[in-house]
């Protein structure tokens, strides 16, 4: 059996790499959003006497939430599918036995291990596919049910 220390030290290890990896992108992303979003909301929102945290909440998040939505989306799809972190940092490992997922990992790189290592293909087809299905279900239907897809043309 696996060290559970060493599977936890793995895991910590790998969401580290992943934040290092997609923060900067996020937050240069974020920050051109908020250099765009026009200067004649905020000034109505002062003359009417809005507060600078209402500001905040009926202004910037809104508009940066709008905006991002889509990015968002894609990001949390790509993490579902985040081969290369994964198989280069841990390979999957610790191993929990010869065809079950190791401690670290995730469907497709127990898809790479069963189709590559173990020659299960049967398997990996199907995981492939139910894969797919899964990632492309939740990305059609949070999509469709956002601000960014009904109310397009809003922010132009």
């Amino acid at each position: 059996a696996a060290d559970p220390g060493n599977e936890i030290t793995a895991k910590v290890m790998v969401i580290i790499v992943n934040m290092w990896l997609g923060i900067p992108y996020t937050m240069l992303m974020t920050s051109g959003i908020l250099m765009n979003i026009p200067a004649d909301l905020y000034e109505a929102a002062r003359v009417d006497g809005a507060s600078k945290t209402k500001m905040f909440f009926k202004i910037t998040l809104p508009y940066v939430i709008f905006v991002t939505t889509p990015y968002l989306i894609s990001s949390f799809i790509g993490n579902i599918n985040s081969f290369n972190t994964i198989f280069l940092l841990t390979g999957g490992l610790p191993a929990h036995g010869s065809y079950t997922a190791g401690g670290t990992d995730l469907l497709v790189t127990w898809l790479y291990k069963l189709t590559i290592d173990s020659e299960q293909f049967n398997t990996g087809a199907v995981i492939g596919i139910l894969t797919f299905i899964i990632t492309a279900t939740i990305t059609l239907i949070t999509y469709r049910n956002s601000k960014a897809y009904k109310e397009e043309d809003t922010f132009q």
